[in-house]
């Protein structure tokens, strides 16, 4: 097996040769540099083929010399490790691939572990080959040899925190005896996140200063060996060590940390779908991006000005709703989601306080000239919208017209929505979705079909998200809701939300109208390449100035994974982060609808019997759900959302902005809801009885 060790040379690691991984493999000449630049590896020395290493001496009497002086007259045992070129590189360590075989004695066992390190390479080969090669699978691959040091600690440890993307922080993973156990994943030993400077910062599990794994001394000296393992490589190391029995710290092995977190940057957002996503809880291609979110932040930062609830330069240079992945998001603080990362500091702050009174005679009188001010705009909108004739029959420089004056709208239908809710009583609590489930209820019951309901009750188009490409299906399973408490005539906000719905309708009609029009050769553009473009290269185009060259190469966005409840970007991914919701930490928001407990449900599957429903956005869709429901429980949205609303008037308990929901509370997990705080727990067996509180929650 293997190949014969008499074609193997000799490079020990203190020989200039013992530097070059291309002949000795990473591994090897990773601890080559180190040991030159004073750092503590044991000696050692590499078996490679013969002839890689030019004026090496090769043959099997070189190498009984060379295994005989590292042994000794004692016959201290070796390790006997791989060293490829493949493995340890920036990209991927290939850690664990290939074989190490430890506590190695005499010379039978010594070439014995030789061969099977060689064969390793081979079999990796075959299950994993190297992409885009056909090499020897025993190309770059050397064999190193050191002592087995009998090491009363070890441990692996990290020159930065490559999770977190942290390089001010270490991470040390210690056990008794040689660091194996941990390498290979049979124990997670002791955790130790200290500071540059070696301070310890944390330790999991907590361990009695008297039976400390690491003391001071130990940390020290890992600290100081981390600093400067990162001076010698250039950059922070993956890091394998021991202490013998004197104390002596030992570097078994250093390589690059792959696969770093990119950290954000300082000072970088805190963002978060938020309420936005209850709007847009889809990916949105760049024209709908245009089209509806910029509308949507620059109402949401009129509104704001208005209050004096945000300092005018922050509004200035951040949009408050964006889009990440072609989903929306929403700046957290600026919204006042969450809570200030400097309290203290603001409540000193004299500025907010100033701003407020500049701003408080504007909403004084805001307050009681919004109603009228809601109503006209309403009207307005209503009658625009009536005059518009059917898409087809209109020029398209009519229809950029109507697009155009959607969009200015659309602003200001945002920002008296959201001084609504803000200033005004909520009023009757009927809402929009809550009409059009009865209305869907009743024409469903008389054997209407979807689309003449559509087209003769607006109001349905609440419970279906803006879209410029095929617009989904009504939700199913309305049949028996019956009418809600307090629907008739709406409040002025679920009158202005449900306006804001009717004009991203009204634009995407037109839109699809362009999509006929606009020709690229022989054929039309069609919609799926025209959601590809933005809002100015579509006004360009439709006026004669042709579509972009790139147009064909260009790819619509794919269905990316929902966002973190709250986020920073870094390189622009979002980074998820524990944000701080106002009350407690890590605490949802009460929505109401009283207490219930039940088993939790994602809403796939079979529903149990009593069903809390955890989700992570409030989807308008999820409403025909709410009947019955023991709970609701969402990691992020509003307690004046839509779905919240209804939540409310089907009594259902509800909580919103409750933090890693879906990882927290899996299906089954039996859950008690307390609409009025917030608080979803885990029920014990001492549980109440598993239903909710409201009697219509239960009856249906």
């Amino acid at each position: 097996m293997g190949i014969e060790t008499d074609l193997l040379a000799v490079v020990p690691l203190d020989s200039e040769h013992a530097k070059d991984p291309a002949v000795t493999g990473a591994k090897a000449a990773n601890l080559a540099r180190a040991a030159v630049a004073g750092l503590p590896v044991l000696p050692g020395f590499a078996l490679v083929p013969a002839g890689r290493a030019k004026g090496v001496p090769a043959g099997d009497e070189e190498l009984r010399r060379a295994w005989s002086e590292l042994a000794g007259e004692d016959g201290r045992p070796l390790v006997v490790r791989s060293s490829s070129a493949h493995e340890d590189a920036e990209d991927s360590s290939m850690a664990g691939r290939f074989e190490s075989v430890l506590d190695v004695r005499g010379w039978e066992e010594f070439t014995a572990a030789v061969r099977t390190v060689l064969d390793s390479a081979r079999r990796v080969q075959v299950l994993h080959p190297p992409e885009g090669r056909n090499a020897d699978p025993l190309d770059g691959m050397s064999v190193l040899v050191q002592p087995m040091l009998r090491a009363v600690t070890g441990g692996v440890m990290f020159g930065a925190d490559p999770v977190a993307g942290r390089e001010d922080r270490i991470l040390v993973s210690a056990v008794s005896g040689g660091p194996d156990r941990l390498v290979d994943g049979s124990t997670q030993g002791v955790r130790y996140q200290l500071s540059r400077s070696g301070r310890r910062l944390r330790t999991d599990p907590a361990e009695p200063r008297s039976a400390r794994l690491l003391g001071r001394r130990e940390t020290t000296a890992l600290v100081r060996l981390a600093r400067r393992t990162q001076r010698v490589f250039g950059r922070p190391q993956d890091m394998e060590f021991g202490f013998d029995a004197e104390g002596r710290l030992w570097l078994f092995q250093a390589r690059p940390i792959t696969a770093m977190a990119v950290r954000p940057p300082r000072g970088a957002r805190l963002l978060g779908p938020g309420p936005v996503a209850e709007t847009f809880p889809g990916v949105l291609q760049p024209l709908e991006e245009d089209l509806w979110v910029s509308p949507m932040s620059h109402g949401l930062t009129l509104a704001l000005d208005i209050t004096g609830a945000a300092p005018r330069r922050s509004l200035r240079s951040l949009p408050v709703v964006t889009t990440v992945d072609g989903r929306a998001a929403a700046d957290l603080r600026l919204l006042g989601v969450v809570r200030s990362a400097h309290p203290l500091r603001d409540f000193i702050n004299p500025a907010p306080g100033a701003r407020r009174v500049v701003a408080a005679w504007r909403v004084g009188r805001l307050r009681s000239a919004l109603p009228l001010l809601a109503l006209d705009l309403m009207a307005d909108v209503d009658r625009r919208l009536a005059d518009f004739p059917v898409p087809a029959r209109m020029l398209s420089g009519q229809i950029l017209d109507a697009v155009s004056w959607g969009r200015a709208v659309l602003s200001s239908l945002h920002a008296q929505e959201s001084l609504a809710g803000a200033l005004l009583v909520p009023g009757s609590g009927a809402t929009a979705a809550g009409e059009a489930l009865a209305v869907l209820a009743e024409g469903r019951a008389q054997g209407l079909s979807d689309a003449r309901l559509l087209a003769h009750h607006p109001v349905l188009l609440s419970l279906l998200p803006p879209t410029l490409g095929a617009r989904p299906a009504l939700p199913e399973g309305t049949a028996g809701m019956g009418v809600p408490h307090g629907v008739g005539s709406l409040p002025v906000r679920e009158g202005l939300r449900l306006r804001i719905r009717w004009v991203q309708e009204m634009q995407a009609g037109m839109v699809r109208e362009l999509g006929t029009r606009l020709r690229v050769g022989d054929g039309a553009v069609g919609l799926s390449r025209l959601l590809l473009l933005r809002w100015s290269e579509l006004t360009e185009a439709a006026d004669g100035g042709g579509l972009p060259p790139d147009l064909a190469e260009r790819l619509p966005r794919p269905d990316a994974p929902a966002l973190p409840s709250a986020f920073r970007l870094a390189d622009g991914h979002p980074v998820a982060q524990l944000a701080v919701t106002r009350g407690r930490t890590g605490a949802g928001q009460g929505a109401g609808g009283g207490f219930g407990t039940g088993t939790a449900w994602d809403g796939h599957g079979d529903r149990p019997e009593h069903a809390v429903l955890v989700v992570r956005v409030l989807d308008p869709a999820l409403a025909p759900l709410l009947p019955g429901l023991a709970g609701l429980v969402a990691e992020t949205g509003s307690v004046l959302s839509h779905l919240a609303v209804l939540a409310r008037e089907y009594q259902v308990p509800t909580a919103v902005g409750v933090s890693d929901a879906l990882d927290r509370f899996p299906p089954g997990t039996e859950l008690s809801v307390d609409g009025g705080t917030g608080a979803v727990e885990k029920a014990g067996d001492h549980a109440a009885p598993r239903t909710s509180t409201s009697g219509k929650g239960a009856a249906a």
